[in-house]
């Protein structure tokens, strides 16, 4: 983490986060910023040349100019909840009974106080145009280079992104992939689906910000601070609120805000702390 943001408090876990922001460790008063407005996104994709797809639904809050996402499992959100969303504080929502409403809340405040700008630790990464799976093949670069080049010898992988396997096999590293919705990878491997089972064979971690909207964040944050694994995080969901958690367990951070790279095939960017750049 950089000497510009050392000043915020040590965090363990989410819910400490939470506490943290509504004590005013972060800034603005969470009773006084309200969502303007709140989105689904939803998506389908089969890159040309890859023999699978996935689908994606995404929770999006904006508050200001900032838009705080957090994933969720396709079809899972009522349409009401967005209603619940809209026009309520941040503090309303950092309360609400839904954890993924719980996260876009705090990403959003956290977007808003905490950008992802030179100053607060974040290094600007641009991604080209091209296609799909152009864009995903420069994202999974720069997502995979942040694990350290030496001493890593099989990745615990939490959240399949066929990308990013085929990014850590170029680099000759091992990996066990791992994905709640289980199935084969593009080459046949079979996928885990219970990533706690797997950690001990593994000696390092790269999951996706999902983690922290189904509530499997928190294991694997514990397992890196006690055993010093780099645990790198790549984040749609909760951008903002990860590198919260730098040098608290997490080693590294790719930081993925709204518009995600895979809505245009225009030039993009992401934002990387920390880890092996």
């Amino acid at each position: 983490m950089s000497a510009s943001t050392r000043h915020e408090p040590a965090v363990r876990t989410v819910d400490g986060l939470i506490e943290a922001v509504r004590n005013g460790a972060y800034g603005s008063d969470t009773a006084g910023q309200r969502v303007a407005l709140a989105f689904t996104t939803s998506q389908a994709v089969r890159h040309l040349g890859r023999g699978s797809g996935y689908r994606n639904e995404v929770l999006s809050l904006r508050v200001h100019a900032a838009v705080g996402s957090c994933a969720v499992e396709p079809g899972a959100l009522a349409p009401s909840t967005l209603d619940d969303c809209v026009g309520a504080t941040i503090a309303e929502l950092l309360g609400h009974p839904l954890l993924p409403v719980r996260i876009a809340a705090l990403d959003a405040y956290l977007m808003h106080t905490r950008p992802h700008t030179p100053e607060h630790g974040a290094e600007a990464v641009a991604l080209p145009s091209g296609s799909s799976l152009e864009r995903s093949r420069a994202r999974a670069r720069a997502v995979a280079d942040l694990l350290p080049g030496a001493g890593v010898e099989r990745v615990l992988v939490v959240g399949v992104v066929n990308s990013l396997l085929e990014r850590l096999r170029e680099r000759g590293t091992g990996y066990v992939p791992c994905d709640l919705k289980g199935g084969t990878t593009e080459w046949g491997e079979p996928i885990r689906t219970d990533a706690l089972a797997e950690l001990e064979r593994c000696d390092a971690v790269l999951a996706s910000g999902m983690t922290l909207g189904n509530g499997s964040f928190q294991p694997l944050l514990d397992h890196a601070a006690a055993t010093g694994k780099p645990l790198v995080m790549f984040a749609q969901t909760g951008s903002a609120v990860l590198p919260r958690f730098l040098d608290d367990g997490v080693t590294a951070v790719s930081a993925e805000p709204y518009p995600f790279f895979w809505l245009d095939g225009g030039p993009g960017v992401i934002h990387r702390y920390g880890g092996s750049r």
